[in-house]
Protein backbone atom coordinates (compact mmCIF):
# COMPACT_ATOMS: atom_id res chain seq x y z
CA UNK A 1 0.00 0.00 0.00
CA UNK A 2 1.21 3.32 -0.92
CA UNK A 3 1.95 5.55 1.79
CA UNK A 4 -0.18 9.02 2.64
CA UNK A 5 3.46 10.72 2.35
CA UNK A 6 4.54 9.34 -1.14
CA UNK A 7 0.36 9.77 -2.47
CA UNK A 8 1.12 13.72 -1.03
CA UNK A 9 4.26 14.00 -2.97
CA UNK A 10 2.85 12.18 -6.18
CA UNK A 11 -0.35 15.18 -5.85
CA UNK A 12 2.41 17.65 -5.66
CA UNK A 13 4.55 16.54 -8.63
CA UNK A 14 0.99 16.31 -11.00
CA UNK A 15 0.20 20.20 -9.69
CA UNK A 16 3.93 20.98 -11.17
CA UNK A 17 3.25 19.01 -13.90
CA UNK A 18 -0.23 20.74 -14.72
CA UNK A 19 1.50 24.38 -14.15
CA UNK A 20 4.66 23.88 -16.22
CA UNK A 21 2.39 22.71 -19.15
CA UNK A 22 0.68 25.48 -19.25
CA UNK A 23 3.25 27.74 -19.86
CA UNK A 24 4.38 28.92 -16.40
CA UNK A 25 8.20 28.54 -16.07
CA UNK A 26 8.69 29.13 -12.46
CA UNK A 27 6.56 29.10 -9.37
CA UNK A 28 6.72 32.15 -8.92
CA UNK A 29 5.50 33.32 -12.36
CA UNK A 30 2.20 31.47 -11.27
CA UNK A 31 2.06 32.56 -7.76
CA UNK A 32 1.57 36.25 -9.13
CA UNK A 33 -1.18 35.17 -11.89
CA UNK A 34 -3.04 33.26 -9.11
CA UNK A 35 -2.52 35.92 -7.10
CA UNK A 36 -0.96 33.78 -4.16
CA UNK A 37 2.18 33.79 -2.34
CA UNK A 38 5.42 32.80 -3.95
CA UNK A 39 6.24 30.26 -1.08
CA UNK A 40 2.57 28.50 -0.56
CA UNK A 41 3.10 27.32 -4.64
CA UNK A 42 6.50 26.22 -3.33
CA UNK A 43 5.12 24.48 -0.17
CA UNK A 44 2.63 23.12 -2.04
CA UNK A 45 4.69 22.01 -5.58
CA UNK A 46 7.29 20.22 -2.83
CA UNK A 47 4.64 18.14 -1.03
CA UNK A 48 5.57 20.18 2.52
CA UNK A 49 1.40 21.31 2.08
CA UNK A 50 -1.25 19.16 1.37
CA UNK A 51 -3.43 22.00 -0.06
CA UNK A 52 -6.99 22.89 0.67
CA UNK A 53 -9.78 21.69 -1.62
CA UNK A 54 -10.49 25.15 -2.92
CA UNK A 55 -6.26 25.37 -2.93
CA UNK A 56 -6.77 22.38 -5.92
CA UNK A 57 -9.63 24.40 -7.36
CA UNK A 58 -8.25 27.64 -7.61
CA UNK A 59 -5.38 26.13 -8.95
CA UNK A 60 -6.75 23.80 -11.88
CA UNK A 61 -8.88 26.28 -12.87
CA UNK A 62 -6.58 29.18 -13.12
CA UNK A 63 -4.58 26.82 -15.35
CA UNK A 64 -7.71 26.17 -17.62
CA UNK A 65 -7.58 22.39 -16.55
CA UNK A 66 -10.61 20.06 -17.68
CA UNK A 67 -13.87 19.69 -15.51
CA UNK A 68 -13.30 16.01 -15.87
CA UNK A 69 -9.42 16.13 -14.73
CA UNK A 70 -10.41 18.44 -12.25
CA UNK A 71 -12.58 16.56 -10.43
CA UNK A 72 -10.41 13.64 -10.52
CA UNK A 73 -7.47 15.50 -8.59
CA UNK A 74 -10.39 16.83 -6.14
CA UNK A 75 -11.45 13.17 -5.97
CA UNK A 76 -7.76 12.21 -4.95
CA UNK A 77 -6.79 14.92 -2.50
CA UNK A 78 -10.06 13.79 -0.40
CA UNK A 79 -8.73 10.29 -0.55
CA UNK A 80 -4.87 11.70 0.44
CA UNK A 81 -6.49 13.59 3.48
CA UNK A 82 -8.62 10.45 4.78
CA UNK A 83 -5.32 8.26 4.53
CA UNK A 84 -3.38 10.94 5.93
CA UNK A 85 -5.71 11.50 8.82
CA UNK A 86 -5.97 7.89 9.69
CA UNK A 87 -5.76 7.68 13.59
CA UNK A 88 -3.19 5.14 13.26
CA UNK A 89 -1.42 7.10 11.07
CA UNK A 90 -1.55 10.46 13.44
CA UNK A 91 -1.45 8.58 17.01
CA UNK A 92 1.85 6.56 16.00
CA UNK A 93 3.83 8.21 18.14
CA UNK A 94 0.79 7.98 21.01
CA UNK A 95 -1.93 10.44 21.92
CA UNK A 96 0.29 13.06 23.61
CA UNK A 97 1.48 14.82 20.78
CA UNK A 98 -1.98 14.70 19.11
CA UNK A 99 -2.75 16.48 22.09
CA UNK A 100 0.14 19.45 21.47
CA UNK A 101 -1.11 19.65 17.86
CA UNK A 102 -5.02 20.16 18.80
CA UNK A 103 -3.85 22.77 21.52
CA UNK A 104 -1.98 25.11 19.21
CA UNK A 105 -4.88 25.21 16.71
CA UNK A 106 -7.36 25.91 19.95
CA UNK A 107 -4.86 28.64 20.77
CA UNK A 108 -4.88 30.23 17.56
CA UNK A 109 -8.83 30.08 16.94
CA UNK A 110 -11.67 32.68 18.28
CA UNK A 111 -14.15 29.94 18.27
CA UNK A 112 -14.79 26.47 19.15
CA UNK A 113 -18.05 24.36 19.40
CA UNK A 114 -18.45 21.00 20.39
CA UNK A 115 -21.01 19.11 19.73
CA UNK A 116 -20.90 15.06 21.44
CA UNK A 117 -24.09 12.34 21.87
CA UNK A 118 -21.65 9.03 22.91
CA UNK A 119 -18.87 10.45 24.47
CA UNK A 120 -17.83 13.99 26.64
CA UNK A 121 -15.95 16.71 24.59
CA UNK A 122 -12.01 16.72 25.20
CA UNK A 123 -12.26 20.40 26.48
CA UNK A 124 -14.84 19.12 28.98
CA UNK A 125 -13.40 15.98 30.34
CA UNK A 126 -12.26 15.04 33.66
CA UNK A 127 -8.83 13.96 34.07
CA UNK A 128 -9.81 10.29 35.32
CA UNK A 129 -12.46 9.93 32.33
CA UNK A 130 -9.98 11.24 29.50
CA UNK A 131 -7.77 8.34 31.44
CA UNK A 132 -9.99 5.65 30.63
CA UNK A 133 -10.76 7.06 26.97
CA UNK A 134 -7.07 7.29 26.01
CA UNK A 135 -6.58 3.66 27.78
CA UNK A 136 -9.06 2.43 25.20
CA UNK A 137 -8.26 4.51 22.18
CA UNK A 138 -4.78 3.30 21.99
CA UNK A 139 -6.05 -0.59 22.61
CA UNK A 140 -8.61 -0.19 19.79
CA UNK A 141 -5.68 1.74 17.31
CA UNK A 142 -2.82 -0.46 18.55
CA UNK A 143 -0.73 2.26 19.23
CA UNK A 144 1.41 3.72 21.54
CA UNK A 145 -0.23 3.92 25.06
CA UNK A 146 0.92 7.29 26.27
CA UNK A 147 -1.86 7.32 28.70
CA UNK A 148 -0.50 9.99 31.56
CA UNK A 149 1.71 12.28 29.16
CA UNK A 150 -1.89 12.27 26.92
CA UNK A 151 -4.39 13.26 30.06
CA UNK A 152 -1.71 16.04 30.90
CA UNK A 153 -1.77 17.67 27.55
CA UNK A 154 -5.32 17.07 27.59
CA UNK A 155 -5.84 19.08 30.92
CA UNK A 156 -3.65 21.53 29.12
CA UNK A 157 -5.37 22.11 26.23
CA UNK A 158 -8.86 23.35 28.91
CA UNK A 159 -7.13 26.40 29.29
CA UNK A 160 -8.73 28.19 26.21
CA UNK A 161 -11.79 27.51 28.56
CA UNK A 162 -10.61 30.53 30.62
CA UNK A 163 -9.76 32.61 27.85
CA UNK A 164 -11.75 35.88 27.40
CA UNK A 165 -11.06 36.52 23.68
CA UNK A 166 -12.37 33.10 22.55
CA UNK A 167 -16.23 31.97 22.49
CA UNK A 168 -16.63 28.53 23.21
CA UNK A 169 -19.21 26.16 23.23
CA UNK A 170 -19.96 23.21 24.48
CA UNK A 171 -23.10 21.00 23.37
CA UNK A 172 -23.31 17.26 25.14
CA UNK A 173 -26.20 14.63 24.75
CA UNK A 174 -27.23 13.25 27.63
CA UNK A 175 -26.79 10.20 26.74
CA UNK A 176 -22.79 10.66 26.74
CA UNK A 177 -23.07 10.71 30.73
CA UNK A 178 -26.03 7.60 30.85
CA UNK A 179 -23.87 5.24 28.67
CA UNK A 180 -21.22 4.11 31.49
CA UNK A 181 -18.17 3.81 29.62
CA UNK A 182 -16.15 4.26 32.78
CA UNK A 183 -16.66 3.15 36.38
CA UNK A 184 -19.42 4.54 38.47
CA UNK A 185 -16.83 6.73 40.53
CA UNK A 186 -14.96 8.36 37.32
CA UNK A 187 -18.36 9.06 36.11
CA UNK A 188 -19.24 11.09 39.19
CA UNK A 189 -16.37 13.01 39.06
CA UNK A 190 -17.20 13.53 35.20
CA UNK A 191 -20.55 15.05 35.85
CA UNK A 192 -18.97 17.19 39.18
CA UNK A 193 -16.28 18.64 36.26
CA UNK A 194 -19.45 19.56 33.84
CA UNK A 195 -21.28 21.20 37.15
CA UNK A 196 -17.94 23.34 37.45
CA UNK A 197 -18.00 24.66 34.21
CA UNK A 198 -22.05 26.14 33.97
CA UNK A 199 -19.56 28.68 36.34
CA UNK A 200 -17.41 29.93 34.19
CA UNK A 201 -18.21 33.43 32.45
CA UNK A 202 -16.88 32.36 28.57
CA UNK A 203 -18.48 29.08 28.06
CA UNK A 204 -21.76 28.27 27.08
CA UNK A 205 -22.63 24.88 28.22
CA UNK A 206 -26.16 22.40 27.42
CA UNK A 207 -27.39 19.11 27.74
CA UNK A 208 -29.66 17.47 25.54
CA UNK A 209 -32.37 15.93 27.40
CA UNK A 210 -33.22 12.09 26.32
CA UNK A 211 -36.55 12.55 27.00
CA UNK A 212 -36.61 15.65 24.29
CA UNK A 213 -37.64 15.51 20.71
CA UNK A 214 -34.80 16.39 18.65
CA UNK A 215 -35.68 19.00 15.49
CA UNK A 216 -32.52 17.76 13.25
CA UNK A 217 -30.65 14.91 13.01
CA UNK A 218 -26.78 14.57 13.23
CA UNK A 219 -24.98 11.16 12.70
CA UNK A 220 -22.36 12.24 14.59
CA UNK A 221 -20.41 14.68 16.90
CA UNK A 222 -18.81 16.93 15.86
CA UNK A 223 -15.64 20.25 16.77
CA UNK A 224 -16.22 23.63 14.54
CA UNK A 225 -12.74 25.48 14.99
CA UNK A 226 -13.44 28.92 13.20
CA UNK A 227 -14.26 28.20 9.50
CA UNK A 228 -13.67 24.34 9.64
CA UNK A 229 -15.76 21.39 10.68
CA UNK A 230 -13.64 18.49 11.95
CA UNK A 231 -15.27 15.17 12.24
CA UNK A 232 -14.03 12.34 14.07
CA UNK A 233 -15.09 8.51 13.19
CA UNK A 234 -13.74 5.76 13.91
CA UNK A 235 -10.93 4.86 11.85
CA UNK A 236 -10.08 8.44 11.03
CA UNK A 237 -11.09 12.29 10.56
CA UNK A 238 -12.62 13.83 7.99
CA UNK A 239 -11.90 18.09 7.86
CA UNK A 240 -14.58 20.08 6.26
CA UNK A 241 -14.01 23.81 5.23
CA UNK A 242 -16.67 23.95 2.26
CA UNK A 243 -18.90 26.97 2.95
CA UNK A 244 -22.14 25.31 2.39
CA UNK A 245 -21.24 22.38 4.28
CA UNK A 246 -20.08 24.41 7.35
CA UNK A 247 -23.55 26.22 6.94
CA UNK A 248 -25.04 23.17 7.77
CA UNK A 249 -23.27 22.28 11.05
CA UNK A 250 -24.14 25.98 12.09
CA UNK A 251 -27.70 25.22 11.26
CA UNK A 252 -27.45 21.75 12.92
CA UNK A 253 -25.87 23.41 15.83
CA UNK A 254 -28.66 26.58 16.32
CA UNK A 255 -31.39 23.89 16.07
CA UNK A 256 -29.63 21.67 18.71
CA UNK A 257 -29.21 24.36 21.24
CA UNK A 258 -32.95 25.72 21.12
CA UNK A 259 -33.70 22.46 22.90
CA UNK A 260 -30.96 22.28 24.96
CA UNK A 261 -30.99 22.31 28.70
CA UNK A 262 -28.95 25.55 29.93
CA UNK A 263 -28.19 27.59 33.44
CA UNK A 264 -30.40 26.26 36.43
CA UNK A 265 -32.12 23.27 34.02
CA UNK A 266 -29.03 22.00 33.11
CA UNK A 267 -27.53 21.83 36.52
CA UNK A 268 -30.62 19.93 37.87
CA UNK A 269 -30.31 17.70 35.02
CA UNK A 270 -26.52 17.20 35.89
CA UNK A 271 -27.36 16.52 39.20
CA UNK A 272 -30.24 13.95 38.79
CA UNK A 273 -27.47 12.28 36.23
CA UNK A 274 -24.98 12.22 39.42
CA UNK A 275 -27.13 10.93 41.66
CA UNK A 276 -28.46 8.31 39.42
Amino acid sequence: MVSAEKRQLEFADRLRQFRASSGFGTGKDFAEHIGWQASKVSRIENGRTLPSDADVADWLRALKVSEPETASMRDELREIRLARDRWRQQLRRGHADRQRQEAAAEQLATRLVSVEFFVIPGLAQAADYARHLFSMAAQLHETPADTEAAVAERIRRQAVLYDSTKTVEILIGESALRYPICPPPVMRAQVDRLLGLLDLQHVRLGIIPLDTELPTITMHGYLIVDDEVIVEINHTEIRISEPDDIELYERITADLWRIAAEGDDARALLRRIGRA
